[in-house]
């Protein structure tokens, strides 16, 4: 599907520069842009050129509001318009979805997200969906020595901070610098997600404190937490394009599909992906002999492929998702099987399906197949909506009870 992307503040500007990055040739990736109130934070960003990055509200200087969500909420009222416009020279309109990425505990790219889905839906035909990263409860506690924190961060890919400008992990052998101190970032995320959940098609958070290892800071993993939503979102909206002149896929993944599997009444969604590396088949000549350029990918063995989509369907249901699935259970699932064209079994997928439906309690399952000739690993995306309130969520919604 063809895909545009907005990274609005700190947070969203670094993962859509990541995904400009690492996904700008892609088919799936239509359009991609960063907005933000600091113009610091968007020079600061590698991939994406000048004409793609915009500063707006020019009230809002320094590194921002300071936690203020109804400041933000104006600068994103006044300015969704002109957000809109800044939009133009990507062509909007051939995008078949939009997906605004932000941190949800932030106030400027918080605050206008909820606008710009707004405006977004008024201007065209396409879902919009948000992608929003979780607070973590560190970020609102009060240092233990009573020092100072660092600079605001609105998540893994957060604003400029003693981590670096470019939301790495520090380097050398200093210590990784503390979470900031953002007192406000639950309850601005919870009327955040409230928001988004009435302006948006379907919200995906991400659960940055699910995903920190032991003993690892929220800085220190910036880089790294950046690379896994990057790598999900280009899972889920990506695994139905495949390059002109490759395999065909024998069922089809389209915008429709992802649409249907999300929902349209602003309901949470997780997605979970695994990979698993496999040997790429041999070629062989038709002629037995090696000596023509016609030939045809020498077969996989059964077992082999079976054990490998079954392992990579597991992970992805069962493992860490982007947000906490209670009990496995949801609404509706949606699942993507790609790698090698031999590796897909189809007998193995239509196992894997009638699982995910038992593991999930769905009562209908999408799902398509994502062939990737030249790859060397098979990969699931599952995706599920319609779930229980997560923990996480439920806490920090809470906080406005």
């Amino acid at each position: 599907m063809r895909l545009h992307v907005i990274g609005l503040g700190g947070a969203g500007g670094r993962i859509a520069d990541r995904l400009a990055a690492d996904h700008g040739d892609d088919p799936f990736l239509a359009g991609v842009h960063a907005f933000d109130t600091d113009m610091d934070a968007l020079g600061a960003l590698d991939a994406l050129g000048e004409e793609r990055r915009y500063r707006f509200g020019d009230a809002a200087g320094g590194d921002g509001l300071e936690g203020d969500l109804h400041a933000g909420r104006r600068l994103g009222d006044a300015h969704a318009s002109e957000l809109g416009r800044a939009m133009d020279d990507q062509g909007p309109s051939i995008a078949e979805a939009f997906l605004i990425v932000v941190g949800l505990g932030g106030a400027a790219g918080a605050g206008a997200a909820p606008a710009l889905a707004a405006e977004l839906s008024r201007l065209y035909d396409a879902p919009v969906y948000a992608f929003g990263f979780l607070p973590t409860r560190d970020e609102t506690e009060e240092p233990d020595d009573g020092g100072p924190r660092s600079a605001s961060s609105g998540g893994p890919g957060g604003a400029a901070s003693s981590a670096g400008a470019g939301g790495a992990a520090s380097s050398g052998d200093e210590p990784a610098p503390p979470a900031a101190h953002r007192p406000l970032a639950e309850r601005n995320a919870a009327r955040t997600l409230d928001a988004l959940s009435d302006e948006c098609a379907a919200v995906f958070p991400f659960d940055n404190a699910a995903w920190l290892r032991p003993s690892e800071t929220l800085a220190g993993a910036r880089n790294r937490l950046n690379e896994v939503a990057a790598e999900r979102i280009a899972a889920l909206f990506g695994a139905g394009e495949t390059p002109e002149g490759t395999a065909t896929p024998q069922q089809v993944l389209d915008a429709s599909d992802v649409a249907r599997a999300a929902g349209d009444d602003g309901e949470i969604v997780a997605i979970g992906h695994a990979m698993q590396t496999v040997e790429s088949p041999e070629q062989k000549s038709r002629f037995g002999l090696g000596l023509f350029g016609s030939s045809e990918p020498a077969e996989v063995d059964t077992s082999a492929a079976v054990s490998a989509i079954e392992t990579v369907i597991r992970k992805a249901t069962r493992g860490k998702n982007t947000v906490e699935v209670p009990e496995g259970r949801a609404d509706r699932t949606l699942l993507v099987v790609g790698g090698p064209p031999a590796w897909l079994n189809r007998e193995a997928i239509a196992d894997g399906r009638r699982w995910l439906a038992e593991e999930t309690g769905s009562d209908a399952i999408l799902s398509g197949d994502a062939p990737v000739p030249d790859g060397d690993a098979v990969s699931a995306v599952v995706v599920r909506s319609g779930v229980d309130e997560p923990d996480r969520i439920r806490e920090i919604r809470e906080t406005i009870e």
